[in-house]
């Protein structure tokens, strides 16, 4: 059996994780202990990324032709991917978050939504809110002027019920 026949199923597996992500990250995780490495697969775990090791050539490959290879220039040294098929900015921010506590983390780059960005870019990207605090926020933002609109009318109504009785 051919190396390249042996390689493919790998090749495929990326494929499958890319195709329909939201985000990616690459990382050079160098330097973690077992127990970090173990704590940081957790986080992401729960936030909903994929994060695995893979050869940097096999993700070149099976890149080929998608938004992810302008990550192809980062791809050198131990490489690890994470990727969020939902939340765009997942992987970026649970990464980052975990890289105080770890320094030995190290983020390379990322697509997001097809866009690339550096390492720089990365960390910027690491401090947007995920979707779900946005529309929370914009929630509240909303609710907020009606609430005040209705203690207002409340105590219009109030006041005046109070001087009728008077």
């Amino acid at each position: 059996m051919a190396k390249v026949e042996l390689k493919q199923p790998v090749v495929d597996e990326i494929k499958g994780v890319l195709d329909g992500a939201q985000g990616a990250v690459i990382v050079d995780y160098r330097g973690l202990t077992v127990e970090q490495d173990t704590r940081l697969r957790k986080q992401l775990r729960e936030a909903g990324v994929i994060y695995k090791v893979y050869k940097n050539t096999l993700i070149k490959r099976a890149a080929e032709g998608t938004a992810f290879s302008a990550l192809n220039p980062d791809l050198e040294g131990p490489t690890a991917l994470a990727v969020s098929k939902e939340d765009a900015t997942a992987p970026a921010r649970v990464l980052a978050n975990f890289a105080k506590t770890a320094p030995k983390l190290e983020l390379k780059a990322c697509v997001v939504e097809g866009t690339y960005y550096d390492t720089k870019g990365t960390q910027v990207i690491a401090t947007i809110p995920s979707r779900e605090e946005l529309l929370g926020k914009l929630l509240g933002s909303i609710q907020s002027p009606i609430t005040n609109f209705a203690r207002v009318i409340n105590q219009i109504a109030e006041s005046k019920g109070g001087a009728a009785e008077a």
